[in-house]
């Protein structure tokens, strides 16, 4: 509460007279219970951000192993540095009668993978795209490129283990 204290005027003095000052103390204490109490309802009643997860949907595992054709294929090989290497069609080394593929470079970028895998769709519409992680790339690069398959709406992917015919394809391109 506030509350008005007088003053003393001091010795009286002969032939002026003064008036009394009043000083002014305001209690703070109940506006600061006041604010710590709404500070309190409103921690308490709020909800906070709900963590958001990307849904995976994995297939049921079945035993029928069919082929993909190679001109339906985009393999993507998740490197080091945040780097998206890619190809299109298989990397078969035992076939000798297909050319090794030529393995470009990109990364995640709105102009990178995603203009690649746009145009390849269109280009291919049963394409399969086949993704690699490398043991050099970080979690990170694999819920990007999921979020790449959901941003182009790609019906066909697959997560692969890297094949030492990659490797050495990987290899061979940074050198």
């Amino acid at each position: 509460m506030a509350e008005i204290q007088p003053q003393a005027a001091g010795p009286n003095k002969a032939g002026k007279r003064r008036a009394k000052k009043m000083s002014t103390r305001i209690d703070m204490t109940p506006m600061v219970d006041l604010a710590f109490l709404l500070l309190t309802f409103f921690m308490l009643t709020t909800t906070f951000a709900k963590p958001y997860t990307l849904e995976l949907q994995m297939p049921v595992k079945s035993t029928d192993n069919t082929p993909i054709r190679e001109r339906d294929a985009l393999t993507i090989i998740l490197g080091k540095g945040h780097q998206v290497h890619y190809f299109f069609g298989l990397n078969a080394p035992n076939d000798n009668t297909v050319a090794a593929p030529e393995l470009k470079t990109t990364t995640f970028a709105a102009d990178g993978i995603r203009q690649v895998l746009l145009r390849r769709s269109q280009q291919r519409p049963g394409l399969v795209v086949l993704i690699k992680p490398s043991d050099d790339s970080k979690y990170q690069d694999m819920v990007d490129i999921l979020d790449e398959m959901s941003i182009t709406n790609q019906k066909k992917y697959a997560l692969v283990n890297i094949t030492p015919a990659d490797l050495t394809l990987l290899k061979t391109a940074t050198l």
